[in-house]
């Protein structure tokens, strides 16, 4: 791995003191989004969480916050069945926050009702096809599964769509370091073609914490902060 420039290692630690500073300011949810027509007004930049179920969506929007059951979490897969909006509480132009995080409804869960199934489906593609305001996707992969089929399709149509999308590995304390480093390797290689897919990943951990920081930075570089 190439060593990181002074330069770069000081923006770096610019980034993470703003991220750590820009999600502490208090959060709280805004509404829950079961359909297209119930979405906010576009107003703010947005960023959105996706991924299979039970990967940790909910868990990672809590440890950015550090807003224990803001997200709602559960080790039932298919727990989030709506477009989750959180905003900051911190100050607002003219009423607008400066962001909203958006929790999606977790894909691959093959046990839901297939009319349920098919609804969230519906409901995610609905939404990262056709939001203006989106100016990032977080795709959560798990680091004890990897990049599974249907992960892949949400790749396919973050390109098509030309929506930015960045991995976050979650679950890595559940791997050991040399297969952590491992999957990194593998996992950027498998990205590296994608049009839309933004060349570097976070490794993160939700329980230990590990990697929080450096998302909290990766958003604020996506919002040119």
């Amino acid at each position: 791995m190439r060593q990181a420039s002074p330069e770069e290692q000081a923006e770096q630690a610019r980034l993470k003191g703003l991220g750590r500073k820009f999600f502490a300011q208090g959060w709280s949810f805004l509404r829950g989004v079961p359909s297209m027509k119930f979405l906010p007004p576009e107003g703010p930049p947005e960023i959105a969480f996706a991924g299979r179920s039970n990967v940790g969506k909910s868990s990672l929007v809590n440890a950015l916050t550090q807003t224990p059951g803001l997200a709602r979490t559960s080790n039932t897969p298919g727990r989030t069945q709506e477009l989750n909006y959180f905003v900051p509480q911190g100050e607002t132009e003219d009423g607008i926050p400066p962001l909203a995080m958006v929790d999606m409804p977790g894909y691959g869960f093959a046990k839901a009702p297939k009319a349920v199934v098919d609804q969230w489906t519906k409901l995610i593609y609905a939404y990262l096809q056709g939001r203006t305001t989106l100016q990032r996707v977080y795709v959560l992969i798990d680091t004890r599964h990897g990049i599974k089929k249907n992960d892949a399709e949400i790749f396919d149509l973050l390109d098509k769509a030309a929506v930015s999308y960045q991995l976050v590995l979650t679950k890595s304390d559940k791997i050991k370091p040399p297969a952590l480093a491992r999957l990194e390797d593998e996992t950027l290689a498998a990205i590296a073609k994608r049009p839309a897919a933004f060349p570097a990943l976070v490794a993160t951990s939700s329980e230990t914490m590990q990697g929080v920081d450096d998302l909290k930075a990766a958003i604020m570089q996506a919002l040119h902060m």
